[in-house]
């Protein structure tokens, strides 16, 4: 009796994660539940194509719009084969259930029916019920879809160890192998001019000396914006040489070099680059900071127990799969 009230427990505090009764019909109903062949078979229980097509049609439709040929059906055929595989644990969870004699009372059942038709219908039960008929469910089928729902939630809530402690070096460890996630990223708001060289070196000294012209009315004073549009010959010209923001590998590596090391509002000195002449100035810049361990503790921790929760649930199944008989076709 103890053990049922537990796994009921379990149950109804897993109630505000179930799906929603419209996300179910959504996800379920898209081709009609007819049974046109075996898929697999766990443990003697058939699973067929048309569940493993129902489980996997939203994913499909997504990929519809995203690929098509040779792509489209290798993807669609990672999709089923996927839902397949989730079918199959679902399949040895609720037999593990059963096997432990556990059991969910019906009265469970019906306050989460209650609970959806209150959530997605506005408490109009004739409504879920016509809804239900219109993609061809009985209260019977849905009601056994919840309560299987339920039971594989509980299960797995069951198999993984709560309250989960992830010690300090482990977190440590953490934030010294992935800085990168705690960094933002670095950018800055440049703008430039750009002064084609020429192939002959007397033009070249002649471009040369109109960029170092060009430097000295900035020194002395003179508009950034204004100089761009003067002399630039660069894309942005029309725009003052304003780059707007960027991020590093945007640049050639010798003007990225130049760029992110300038103090804000300053001009840097003139960079000769492919046979062309830079000047560059940074209007503002933000972000290259990294947050300190004690800011992202918190953050890391729960990144740490949710994985050795994943990593728990997986031997878990892994150990199921390995007691069962289980057939793919």
């Amino acid at each position: 009796m103890m053990r049922r009230f537990v796994i009921a427990l379990l149950a109804v505090s897993g109630f505000a994660l179930s799906p929603l009764c419209r996300a179910a019909f959504a996800a379920e109903s898209v081709e009609p539940q007819v049974v046109d062949g075996i898929a697999a078979i766990v443990n003697g229980e058939v699973i067929t194509y048309s569940q493993v097509r129902m489980l996997s049609a939203p994913r499909e439709k997504l990929l519809r719009s995203q690929a098509t040929g040779e792509e489209l059906l290798t993807k669609i055929k990672e999709a089923r084969q996927a839902a397949l595989n989730d079918l199959i644990d679902r399949q040895l969870i609720i037999q593990a259930f059963k096997k432990e004699s556990y059991q969910i009372p019906d009265h469970f059942v019906d306050e989460r029916v209650h609970e959806i038709i209150q959530e997605s219908f506005g408490g109009d039960r004739n409504t879920f019920i016509k809804t239900l008929e219109a993609q061809n469910y009985t209260l019977g089928e849905f009601k056994k879809q919840e309560t299987e729902r339920m039971i594989v939630q509980a299960m797995r809530g069951k198999n993984v160890k709560r309250n989960l402690i992830i010690s300090p070096v482990k977190i440590e460890q953490y934030y010294k192998d992935h800085r990168e996630e705690f960094t933002a990223k670095e950018q800055i708001k440049l703008r430039m001019i750009m002064i084609p060289g020429h192939a002959d070196t007397g033009n070249s000294a002649a471009q040369k000396a109109m960029a170092e012209e060009v430097l000295g009315k900035l020194a002395g004073g003179a508009e950034f914006d204004r100089m761009a549009q003067i002399y630039s010959e660069d894309s942005t010209r029309e725009l003052g040489g304003d780059w707007g923001w960027i991020e590093r590998k945007t640049l050639a590596a010798p003007l990225e070099k130049v760029a992110f090391n300038l103090p804000v509002g300053r001009i840097s000195r003139i960079v000769e680059f492919g046979d062309n002449y830079y000047i560059l100035k940074v209007d503002d810049k933000h972000g290259g900071s990294t947050r300190s361990l004690a800011e992202v503790r918190p953050e890391i921790e729960k990144k740490l127990i949710q994985l050795e929760a994943q990593n728990l649930q997986e031997r878990w199944l892994a150990s199921l799969r390995s007691k069962a008989f289980i057939r793919t076709f």
